[in-house]
């Protein structure tokens, strides 16, 4: 290996890191379905020849940090069967190292001189993969053959040439073959656009150069990340977390339970006492328990290492995951809403078990994902239509030091996918938007507040047809807060029909009519720290931005804040927050749809 310079080095690692954000932007400006183009739900990446992980800066866990063992599934299906031009896809999570089947993900070999070098991966979220339903989120498949299409690592580009009976058929098998072909191209057009910039780094500073400074890079991040275990006691920290049901055995909680123990510079993330795989759709393939269980350790890391985790991040950490449980089930078992369901209940989990390890680092637990799939006929147009949003989830849980924001989304994405916009929205589908906030009181309390919770309504403009819950969760079961922080409150959704509510469950299949109002009313995130503790002052102006209402600024932080001026009354305060503390709850009625806090034992 050349020697080589700190400045070399730096440049060759922001070349990388750039060009995957490059990436990213490239597939959201040309893909054409709202799932990639308006909600980012994607992600990108490159990977050393052997499937070590080169840059990975933006994404969702579940889809590419895991892409190793995608990348070993294409090595085992083709040997030396790979060349320039060829372009692999695949979604089987039983044979290709991936998720649930409607994320697609496009695998580039890139060579270099003859020489395979490198992989490039594009991963996205697909509009349709065929199954039951559309979009992908059934609950109550027999099993993974009725979720969809199943691709194994199958070559849809072959020297620079494509494959067109191949894709036909793929495309033959989605409700929507124009727009899933119009995202698949984009998708591939991005993997040679990162071949393309590859090859201008390898010719300006040589093979060898490229080689050492990578090797570096890992080596470097390894070392920070073996400091950021060691900074950590010894011991063994437990996490755990549910999601209401499998939607299939109703209203029973199914369990992640996770124990890391750290030994030295080393961490192990065991979830044995998981539960079994279930019947339901919730179960959570390998690869993707790995790359959560891994990628939600980071944010309790040193945060100037956030945009540059890569191998050498994985390597001093093990994951431990039974076969034939939740988080590694056994084929034929269905998987669809494995990202949300279990996948988000892994990164909980975790993090609650290093909160405890780390409690000036601690995180408490993001809102839920409030997802659906509503699928009929657009009046204006005749056609068919799924449309799904990460509109109306909660937001992030709070950290030490610092209150949850309120809009960020989706723990197992670390907030790297983002909601849709209004008028978008409106354009695309039958439906028009009523109102779109944050809800008073609805976050976990605490020492620093979880971000704020949603409400979400729009009324239906097209015709009758079908709504799939599966891709939502948090009714009956809540992000935790962190010492003594309150959990996120529990989440519902109603159907408003002639003005009458009918509560919708989650990981349900409901008929919509025409003219149905949806309503979507979302627990943000969990609190850290004792709500007592919280300033007064800054209660106040909780209070005032509406954030709190002036009955739980009382109630849950012990402040008493005047409605009229937004002043603390200061010695009715101390008063308040020298009594017992009383437990209280954030309940949403089911008449009225109304956010209240009420005693523990009345709710």
């Amino acid at each position: 290996m050349p020697k080589i310079d700190p400045i070399t080095v730096s440049t060759v690692w922001h070349s990388f890191q750039t060009l995957v954000r490059e990436m990213r932007d490239m597939v959201s400006r040309t893909a054409q379905s709202y799932l990639m183009s308006q909600l980012r739900d994607l992600s990108v990446g490159i990977w050393l020849a052997d499937g070590s992980t080169v840059a990975m800066p933006q994404g969702l866990l579940c889809q590419f940090i895991g892409t190793k063992h995608a990348i070993k599934a294409v090595k085992d299906y083709f040997g030396e069967d790979l060349h320039p031009g060829d372009v692999i896809l695949t979604n089987d999570p039983y044979h290709g190292g991936n998720t649930h089947l409607p994320d697609w993900g496009f695998i580039r070999p890139i060579f270099y001189k003859g020489e395979l070098l490198f992989f490039t991966l594009v991963r996205g979220h697909q509009q349709d993969t065929g199954g039951a339903f559309p979009g992908g989120y059934f609950p109550n498949s027999y099993d993974i053959h009725g979720e969809g299409l199943r691709i194994p690592p199958t070559k849809v580009f072959e020297k620079d040439e494509e494959r067109k009976d191949v894709m036909r058929l793929i495309w033959t098998n989605v409700r929507w073959p124009e727009a899933v072909r119009v995202d698949n191209y984009a998708m591939v057009a991005t993997t040679r656009f990162a071949e393309k910039r590859m090859h201008e780094v390898l010719d300006r500073y040589g093979k060898d150069t490229v080689m050492a400074c990578i090797q570096e890079m890992l080596d470097r991040t390894e070392r920070a990340v073996r400091a950021e275990i060691t900074a950590i006691p010894d011991g063994t920290y437990s996490g755990e977390a549910a999601t209401d049901d499998d939607g299939t055995v109703l209203d029973e909680p199914v369990w992640v339970r996770v124990d890391i123990t750290v030994k030295g510079d080393s961490l192990t993330a065991d979830f044995t006492r998981s539960d079994a795989q279930r019947k339901g759709f919730v179960n959570c393939p390998y690869a993707a328990s790995y790359a959560i269980a891994v990628g939600s350790m980071m944010p309790l890391f040193d945060p100037a290492l956030a945009d540059f985790h890569n191998e050498g991040s994985l390597r001093p950490i093990t994951v431990i995951t039974p076969p034939g449980s939740v988080v590694n089930p056994l084929y034929p078992a269905t998987v669809g809403a494995a990202p949300v369901n279990v996948g988000n209940q892994i990164a909980t989990a975790v993090g609650q078990a290093l909160s405890k390890a780390r409690p000036s680092r601690s995180m408490a637990g993001w809102g839920k994902h409030r997802g659906c799939y509503v699928s009929s006929v657009d009046p204006r147009n005749g056609q068919p239509y799924v449309r799904t949003t990460f509109d109306y989830d909660g937001s992030a849980g709070a950290v030490t030091g610092h209150d949850g924001g309120t809009g960020p989304l989706s723990i197992g994405s670390l907030s790297t996918v983002r909601r849709g916009n209004a008028e978008e929205m409106e354009i695309r589908y039958p439906w028009r938007l009523l109102k779109w906030e944050a809800a008073t009181d609805l976050m976990g309390a605490g020492r620093w507040r979880g971000g704020g919770g949603v409400e979400w309504r729009a009324v239906n403009m097209g015709t009758d047809g079908r709504m799939a819950t599966g891709s939502s969760d948090g009714d009956t079961t809540q992000p935790p807060g962190a010492h003594g922080g309150y959990p996120s409150p529990c989440s519902r959704t109603f159907l408003l029909r002639d003005g009458e509510p009918i509560r919708v469950k989650t990981h349900r299949m409901v008929e919509i009519k025409k003219g149905d109002v949806l309503v979507k009313i979302s627990g943000g995130g969990g609190g850290v720290g004792l709500p007592t503790e919280r300033p007064a002052e800054l209660v106040a102006v909780d209070v005032k931005n509406g954030m709190v209402s002036v009955g739980a600024a009382r109630n849950l932080y012990g402040v008493a804040v005047d409605p009229a001026n937004f002043g603390v009354d200061a010695e009715e305060t101390r008063r308040l927050r020298a009594q017992a503390q009383s437990q209280w709850d954030v309940v949403i009625d089911e008449k009225t749809l109304a956010i209240s806090v009420v005693p523990i034992q009345a709710a």
